[in-house]
């Protein structure tokens, strides 16, 4: 769709917004997860894939609706979820027993006039990782999470959606107001009111765990694993210079003959 005449581009200035997309799958137990009645005999997990706000705060203000693309064996396999709560998730509920990639489209407020963007999730049932650790750690677990931070970027957005991202939140109650539209950042920083903002929370929870502290402890894997690669060239090079060396004494050796 073509923007009104009367829009313009913010040149010069870009906007991101954190959200997570993910799934989370727990085994049917008798006792824990109880098979719904009419559930296939197969089906051995209840699974939710969604997209949310960091810290459960409202994204609402700049998605208007998220299509979930389901494997084609799955009754109704296109949903298309819209007008959620703020501060509730998009997201599909539906039980299984295989893993399969969803197709997740978001759809932004029409003030944006931006084309829908589409992200690719693996839904998981089972623990997974890089490590028999991480594994373990999610056999132990209540349920299968597979959860991904990401950042909406929006390059020179036009100006009346420039204003929805910048604008605070209106907390009067009742006419005119949001009220309780509105959600209170749980992770501890300081001065999080659900604002309209990129922050994300200081301190990480069992059901938050993207925040500062991770992002700290992130960028210290990143510099611990910066330090080993760069011993590892420093080995090679100097494997290297003494393979040389041998080579040119050799050369050497071999003329003076």
């Amino acid at each position: 769709m073509a923007p009104p005449n009367s829009q313009k581009r913010t040149k010069g200035i870009s906007i991101f917004r954190p959200f997570i997309y993910g799934s989370t799958a727990k085994l049917f137990d008798p006792e824990t997860n109880p098979k719904p009645p009419g559930t296939p005999e197969d089906h051995t997990h209840s699974w939710t894939v969604f997209v949310k706000g960091v810290d459960d705060t409202d994204i609402t203000y700049w998605c208007k609706k998220v299509q979930f693309k389901l494997h084609e064996s799955i009754p109704n396999p296109l949903r298309m979820v819209e007008n959620p709560t703020p501060g509730t998730p998009f997201l599909v509920h539906e039980t299984g027993w295989g893993e399969f990639e969803i197709a997740i489209k978001l759809y932004y407020i029409p003030e944006s006039l931006e084309k829908p963007q589409t992200l690719y999730h693996h839904l998981r049932l089972h623990p997974y990782g890089n490590t028999e650790a991480e594994k373990e750690a999610m056999r132990l677990a209540p349920s299968i999470k597979s959860w991904v931070y990401e950042e909406q970027l929006f390059i020179e957005p036009y100006g009346d959606f420039y204003d929805i991202l910048t604008s605070p939140v209106d907390r009067r109650k009742g006419e005119g107001g949001k009220g309780k539209g509105t959600r209170i950042m749980k992770g501890g920083m300081v001065g999080s009111t659900g604002e309209r903002t990129a922050l994300i929370p200081m301190g990480t929870r069992p059901d938050q765990p993207f925040s500062r502290e991770t992002e700290k402890l992130e960028l210290k894997r990143i510099r611990e694993a910066v330090g080993k690669v760069e011993e590892m060239n420093k080995v090679v090079l100097r494997e290297l210079r003494d393979t040389e060396r041998e080579l040119a004494k050799l050369k050497d050796e071999g003329i003076g003959k």
